[in-house]
């Protein structure tokens, strides 16, 4: 059930990130890092599914747990930047947020067990 829930917050992360950097005008390059980061969060997760180990699926987890960290990154610097508002960041810092938290959970929960 939580894996589904998280496929299904990343899915949405990515399309409210997409909709976020459309309205980037002037700052391409950030706006391509924060697509890029934001939409490979749940790319991630979803190779996740389809591991070939206990170790293969740990790590796309963790692939996704550093890209949730790069996600959060740029979305700050455009928010001090100015170049979106305030009530958009923490929104959006919010979903990554909560997707972090089960993510780090996820892994825990894998290595912890024995398969």
């Amino acid at each position: 059930m939580a894996e589904n829930q998280l496929a299904d917050l990343s899915t949405e992360f990515a399309v409210k990130i997409l909709n976020v950097t459309d309205g980037i005008k002037g700052h391409y390059s950030l706006a391509n890092q924060l697509e890029r980061s934001g939409t490979s969060i749940g790319a991630n997760i979803r190779e996740a599914k389809y591991a070939h180990s206990k170790a293969d699926f740990v790590a796309k987890l963790q692939i996704s747990l550093k890209e949730c960290y790069e996600t959060e990154y740029w979305i700050e610097i455009a928010q001090k930047a100015n170049i979106i508002l305030e009530d958009i960041a923490k929104s959006v810092l919010h979903d990554c947020g909560s997707i972090r938290r089960m993510l780090i959970a996820s892994i825990n929960t894998a290595k912890s067990t024995n398969l």
